[in-house]
């Protein structure tokens, strides 16, 4: 009995030692499974950091999938191989600065899978000391790019947002001071004219929204917008191609086209009974490009003068035009009726195909 405690307290292979034993070697049978099954690529290197080190002598199952190459392809050299021309010199440099303090270090880069893909990694490096000293440095990465990716998007969605969001409010500024700027209108005309506006713009922001602001259908746009003028213009013949407009370029044709069937409602084709309108448009060769022309055309109604101003409705229809769609606007007061003619460069006004 005596000779097993003094066994035990020299470090014999007593009880207690056994049960030490067995209870390393499952933290360490733990920490193999732990490391083998981990998402996270796991690198131990080398401690040496001037070239060619810092070797690697171990990488995990996680960092084969992460990078595409098996462990040994990269046993024996420097991580420094999957560093290429979009990788961040700064975060190297703050890495390579940490280290030679012997501090960990957790960063950002961009490295290089096997097939030459990039993927941005976020990374823990730790040293590992022996009585004082680093022999070996760990590496923790996690492969961060889809979040990247995510941020960016949500980024780009903010600031387009806020782009509309400006655009919207000057449209509706512009939209306000042109027309409570017409002296020869009462209070209420002024009024509801500003909120056909208004809706007029609304109706545009909605297509466009369906569209997740890529684009809208020309045929609908013009739908839309001509059908809301109670209904009357619901009767007015369109016609052309399939063609997708651009956000700027249908927020233009589409107060246009407000305008033009609100003034034919009230002066043109459209306030008499056998009164009608059309609107085509197709796709010409033009000088430098392909053009979008349009044609709005009215007849059948009472005969029409050019007013002796230019209210804010035929500004909008030919500055609007102008600018919005970089278009040439010749617009004719006829005697049967308003004549609209516009001619836009092609790839300045047609958005690209809808997604599928």
């Amino acid at each position: 009995m005596d000779g097993s405690r003094d066994g035990d307290m020299m470090g014999g292979a007593g009880p207690a030692s056994a049960a030490r034993s067995w209870g390393d070697q499952h933290e360490l049978k733990l920490l193999r499974s732990v490391v083998q099954t981990i998402g996270e690529a796991i690198i131990v290197t080398s401690p040496e950091l001037d070239p060619p080190g810092p070797l690697i002598e171990y990488v995990n199952p996680g960092f084969e999938r992460m990078t595409g190459y098996a462990a040994d392809e990269v046993l024996g050299r420097s991580p420094r191989f999957l560093q290429g021309d979009g990788t961040d010199r700064t975060a190297l440099d703050e890495l390579r600065t940490a280290l030679r303090a012997g501090r960990a270090f957790s960063g950002e880069a961009v490295n290089y899978r096997k097939d030459g893909t990039p993927y941005v990694v976020e990374w823990l490096i730790s040293p590992v000391l022996e009585a004082g000293r680093i022999v070996r440095w760990v590496a923790a990465q996690r492969d961060v790019t889809e979040r990247r990716q995510g941020e960016e998007r949500q980024k780009r969605m903010a600031d387009e947002l806020n782009h509309r969001v400006n655009n919207s409010l000057a449209a509706v500024q512009s939209v306000a001071a042109q027309t409570f700027r017409d002296e020869w209108r009462s209070v209420g005309e002024v009024r509801n004219a500003f909120r056909d506006r208004l809706l007029a713009l609304a109706r545009v922001h909605t297509l466009l929204a369906r569209g997740f602001w890529e684009g809208v259908p020309l045929q609908i746009l013009a739908e839309r917008q001509l059908t809301s003028c109670n209904g009357k213009a619901g009767g007015a013949e369109i016609e052309g191609p399939e063609m997708r407009l651009r956000p700027g370029a249908a927020i233009a044709l589409g107060m246009a086209l407000h305008e033009l069937a609100t003034n034919a409602l009230r002066h043109g084709a459209l306030s008499a009974p056998t009164g009608h309108v059309r609107l085509v448009w197709s796709v010409e060769p033009g000088e430098d490009g392909e053009l979008l022309r349009l044609h709005w055309v009215e007849e059948g109604g009472p005969p029409v003068a050019a007013p002796p101003r230019r209210g804010f409705g035929t500004r909008v229809i030919e500055r609007g035009l102008a600018h919005g769609m970089r278009a040439r606007v010749s617009l004719r007061f006829a005697a049967a009726g308003l004549d609209l003619e516009v001619d836009a460069p092609l790839g300045a006004v047609a958005a690209a195909p809808c997604r599928s």
